[in-house]
């Protein structure tokens, strides 16, 4: 364990349960790079194309067809030749 680590655990260690429940909200509200971008993209307003209407009424009646269920990964690599 690093030695910042080390020193941020003795400070947990000392906290009172309700210190550490406060660290713990406050460190589920940091932003991950990944969480930022999405946050911070802005909204996609462009209506649809009918040929993206056309796809996604050709995708749900391939779910409702199969089942509701998709393709495994697994199939997805074989059909590929990627496995």
């Amino acid at each position: 364990m690093t030695d910042i680590r080390k020193r941020v655990h003795e400070e947990v260690d000392h906290m009172t349960d309700e210190e550490v429940l406060g660290l713990k909200d406050f460190l589920a509200t940091y932003p991950d790079w990944l969480g930022a971008i999405l946050r911070n993209a802005p909204l996609d307003d462009e209506p649809l194309t009918e040929e993206e209407e056309r796809s996604i009424i050709e995708s749900e009646e391939w779910f409702e067809r199969n089942g509701g269920r998709g393709i495994p990964h697994e199939e997805i690599l074989r059909r590929h030749g990627l496995t």
